[in-house]
């Protein structure tokens, strides 16, 4: 937007300094607004989904897993990767059965996160799911995990003693609070058939 020209910095070249099997590592020399040149180093993802999925009791489906980097157990609304190619819809929908055994009758797309804006280009689709049937997951090899329901005010009551710390799926809380209060709406979509060629999230309104 031209409004932001004062604020936008200028790639001038590009190194990837680490390419792993997720992540990769890229540093970067930038032109700053006032003209200087520095560095910025951040890292790529390929981005994510993630689900809140709503029981017809109003109870939500969390789960709780191991995450190595914080060397601790988090609780955290259903999530993962997008894979190359798959669009964010479908990625929301294939980690909610795989991770949990519920699939959704609808679905709605709240919006895009960017968690890490200051050194990761990562963006999470948040995505929300109702008329749950419960089945069976399927892990992924070497993927452990608990799925817990519990109600919005249970949530909301770790949040507030800051016990609740997944950027993710406090998001999701606001959503949740905001859509119940019906001050922000969602546009509820019957769920894809995983494999077609829609390549857009269905946006809210």
């Amino acid at each position: 937007m031209a409004e932001d020209d004062h604020l936008r910095e200028h790639r001038l070249q590009s190194e990837t300094v680490f390419e792993g099997n997720f992540l990769n590592v890229q540093r970067d020399k930038a032109r700053l607004p006032g003209g200087h040149e520095t560095e910025r180093e951040y890292i790529r993802h390929p981005g994510a989904s993630v689900v809140v999925p709503v029981l017809d009791d109003g109870r939500l489906v969390l789960e709780r897993q191991y995450r190595y980097p914080l060397q601790r157990v988090i609780l955290e609304f259903p999530a993962g990767k997008i894979d190359p190619g798959e669009p964010p819809l479908h990625t929301a929908v294939r980690e909610l059965i795989e991770e949990t055994g519920y699939c959704a009758d609808e679905w709605a797309y709240a919006g895009p996160i960017h968690n890490a804006a200051a050194y990761s280009d990562e963006v999470i689709h948040l995505f929300f799911a109702r008329g749950l049937r419960e089945g069976e997951a399927a892990l992924d090899h070497g993927e452990h995990l608990d799925v817990v329901l519990m109600t919005e005010e249970e949530l909301d009551a770790l949040a507030a003693r800051g016990e609740l710390s997944d950027a993710k799926t406090l998001i999701g809380l606001l959503w949740l609070h905001k859509w119940r209060q019906k001050q922000w709406s969602l546009d509820w979509q019957p769920a894809p058939e995983l494999g077609g060629d829609d390549n857009s999230p269905h946006e809210g309104a």
